[in-house]
């Protein structure tokens, strides 16, 4: 089964006072993965940057460095394209035990950008958190599947952590938005992948798009309006990579377009960058999503 959307995505930055010395790396064009093909697209910038290189990152993402060597007080990316998304209905559960889940882990001999061994650890954003440790293992138990382990932890972060745009920024820690039992995608995300980490199920971020308008007759998912954020685990070597949206306690299918797959939202940000600025700056955000 397939459908396919029509993405656009627009990110706006305005200046109070002119900036200068700008230097960004974009990851906002879709990946083509097993599910999902990148039919058409193209990321442009809005004024012409002085240096342009595009390319992939570590784990295959794509990835555009943009360069200002002058002043400017506004500039904009946007991406504008087509991508094909396939998937499959639910599958049964293939995953091993929770306790043997270290064990196939250590048994998988590769280091590769889709290996397990990069997603078990403390990255970027995500540290040991011994409440969030707390809280995954009071969601076990005995004899639980690695599958079973990741859709009970997601339930229990959908009933206790409230979605609240206004609750948190980009800044905001995983512990910090766990305390506060509200956050926005990205934040629900973060605490469920230290969850996870905390009983030893390896899990990255995946950074995306749902579609703006739902089917007829379904409700509408919380985060379309803006980029979307969901949680990929691994659940062992005959299931393999298994992808769950915390934030609406389901598993991904045809609502969601990956963009940029790693280990939490430090390697995956649309815009990330430096510049050399003395005033305040506005940000604007429009996704639109659209089923062809």
């Amino acid at each position: 089964m397939s459908v396919v959307y029509d993405i656009r995505l627009t990110i706006r930055y305005s200046y109070l006072s002119p900036a200068g010395a700008n230097r960004t790396v974009l990851r906002m064009c879709p990946v083509s993965t097993a599910e999902q093909r990148l039919v058409s697209g193209m990321l442009s910038v809005d004024p012409e940057p002085d240096f342009r290189a595009d390319g992939q990152d570590f784990f295959g993402n794509a990835r555009t460095e943009v360069a200002y060597d002058g002043q400017l007080s506004e500039y904009a990316f946007r991406f504008a394209g087509r991508v094909e998304r396939n998937f499959d209905p639910d599958a049964f559960d293939l995953s091993c035990s929770l306790a043997d889940l270290a064990r196939e882990t250590s048994d998988f001999a590769s280091i590769a950008p889709g290996s397990p061994h990069h997603f078990l650890g403390a990255s970027p954003r995500i540290r040991h958190s011994p409440d969030i440790a707390a809280f995954a293992r009071d969601h076990l138990a005995p004899g639980i599947s690695a599958f079973e382990a990741l859709t009970r932890i997601s339930g229990a972060l959908n009933s206790e952590i409230a979605f609240d745009p206004t609750a948190t920024d980009v800044t905001t820690s995983p512990v910090e938005a766990f305390h506060a039992r509200r956050g926005v995608c990205q934040d629900i995300s973060h605490i469920m992948i230290s969850a996870l980490r905390e009983v030893g199920i390896p899990a990255g971020y995946v950074s995306g798009f749902l579609r703006t308008e739902p089917p007829e007759g379904q409700e509408r998912l919380e985060g379309a309006d803006a980029m979307h954020a969901w949680v990929r685990a691994w659940c062992g070597s005959e299931m393999g990579w298994v992808e769950m949206d915390p934030t609406n306690d389901m598993r991904v299918g045809e609502d969601h377009v990956t963009v940029a797959i790693g280990r939490d939202y430090a390697d995956v940000a649309p815009v990330k960058g430096s510049l050399r600025t003395a005033g305040a700056h506005v940000t604007s955000h429009s996704v639109d999503v659209v089923p062809v």
